[in-house]
């Protein structure tokens, strides 16, 4: 399908969606409803694309991506005149056009192979993808001849109530002559009752002239669903969902429960990785094999190696090394380099940091603009004081150091490798290597103070 065009109508504002959002770019599991198509597209080998845009032109512009062209349609004025601005950047290109709905997400390569072979084959003037719902509701309606092409196809809106209980919807997917459909767009006109330019209409002029109209029914309905509010947002939503969620355990990957995993398009997971319930894995991420993540755990764009342990934690733009364990309770923020055998425990945080392999941090510290070295143990409740109110600042810690719980680093500040840090610390110049540091004001202990001063306050 190289030599076909693809035209994709993504100019509606989705008013029913009810948000400042434009439809095209409203997510399903990480990515754009009309990015959907546009891939569908791609996969089936559609060497141009060209996406008609109107409402947040710009902000739609940016979400979709430059990898293909963008025609506007300055007032939505029908689905028609949508074809008549993306013909207008076609310029004398000729051959057959795919034109695709951009609410559609669940269109995919398979079927548009399907549509353009079936049009190639039968020499037709159009091929329509139909398909057949219990509930046709809002869609319109596909009305065959005698001879089983298409006759016309007729807007619910516009549909007799006996046309009306035809069941065969139209998914607004065509292929087109481009010479005929440049023709046709030409001659259609605005009688109907939104007083717009319908595509449809091309159907039933082809029809009048004498020349043959196809179809194509998909097997799946679910392919053609639209989405025209945030109900059918989240229907979709759930199918895609699972779809995803079928691909990665035919893939080898065991998701313990998945009416309650939720995975974005673009996740990769290895083999035997275990995914428990209420994990959220999102954009962007990787992860290796044999790990385990999971229950109610957030991956937002890090990369995992393998048999990596993530349990009940936040993890966002990092990168983890084999073996680690992280949580419970762990958020590790973004700008984060964890090595290899990282032991990150229960109410730990770390941000903008590098933590080589054989790290052990096991409970309840911060740290954050710092280099951890090689097995250096972080003690409860350590952590780095890297921001001064104005300004961030480093901490670079070597390896094999072992910092004693409660020692606070204000940095900047160095400490060597091999040193130690006593408990309750505070740590305000460089430590040298294999030195301990004591920094912390000698106790005292007043005998008595305690009872007097209850005795006090009795009287007062």
């Amino acid at each position: 399908m190289p030599d076909m065009v693809g035209i994709i109508l993504a100019a509606g504002k989705g008013t029913r969606m009810k948000s400042k959002l434009p439809k095209a770019l409203h997510p399903i599991c990480g990515k754009p409803i009309s990015r959907y198509v546009i891939d569908a597209c791609r996969e089936s080998g559609i060497g141009d694309c060209v996406v008609v845009i109107g409402h947040g032109a710009d902000q739609v512009r940016a979400g979709l991506g430059d990898d293909v062209r963008y025609a506007i349609q300055s007032q939505q004025l029908g689905t028609g005149d949508a074809c008549k601005r993306a013909i207008e950047v076609l310029d004398g290109a000729d051959g057959d056009v795919i034109v695709l709905p951009g609410d559609a997400p669940m269109i995919g390569a398979d079927i548009l192979k399907k549509l353009s072979g079936e049009h190639a084959a039968s020499g037709a003037a159009a091929t329509v993808l139909t398909a057949v719902l219990d509930d046709a509701r809002q869609y319109g309606r596909v009305i065959r001849g005698a001879d089983r092409n298409v006759e016309r196809i007729v807007e619910a809106k516009d549909a007799s109530p006996e046309e009306l209980k035809v069941g065969e919807i139209n998914a607004a997917v065509y292929c087109f002559n481009l010479a005929l459909l440049r023709k046709y767009l030409g001659e259609i006109t605005p009688a109907n009752a939104q007083g717009e330019y319908y595509l449809t209409d091309v159907i039933g002029l082809m029809v009048r002239d004498g020349l043959t109209v196809g179809a194509v029914v998909s097997d799946d309905p679910n392919v053609v669903l639209g989405i025209n509010d945030r109900v059918d947002l989240a229907h979709l939503a759930g199918l895609i969902r699972r779809n995803i969620l079928e691909k990665l355990m035919v893939g080898g990957v065991t998701v313990v429960d998945p009416s309650s995993t939720y995975v974005d398009a673009d996740v990769v997971v290895g083999a035997d990785t275990v995914i428990h319930p209420q994990t959220y894995i999102e954009k962007g991420c990787k992860i290796g094999e044999g790990c385990v993540i999971g229950p109610s755990s957030r991956l937002v764009n890090v990369e995992l190696g393998n048999e990596i342990t993530v349990l009940f934690s936040n993890l966002t733009d990092s990168t983890f090394g084999d073996g680690t364990r992280v949580g419970p309770f762990a958020n590790i923020r973004p700008g984060c380099r964890i090595g290899r055998k990282v032991k990150l425990g229960d109410f730990v945080e770390a941000k903008n940091s590098v933590l080589e392999d054989g790290v052990s941090m096991g409970h309840l510290s911060y740290i954050g603009d710092a280099t951890i070295g090689e097995r250096t143990n972080v003690g409860a409740g350590t952590i780095t004081c890297n921001y001064d109110g104005y300004n961030k600042f480093k901490t670079i810690i070597g390896k094999n150091v072992f910092l004693g719980s409660s020692t606070t680093m204000v940095a900047p500040v160095e400490i060597g490798d091999g040193a130690l840090t006593a408990a309750g610390s505070v740590i305000t110049d460089n430590v040298p290597a294999d030195a301990l540091v004591i920094a912390r004001s000698k106790q005292i202990v007043k005998e008595q103070w305690a009872r007097l001063r209850r005795e006090q306050k009795e009287k007062a």
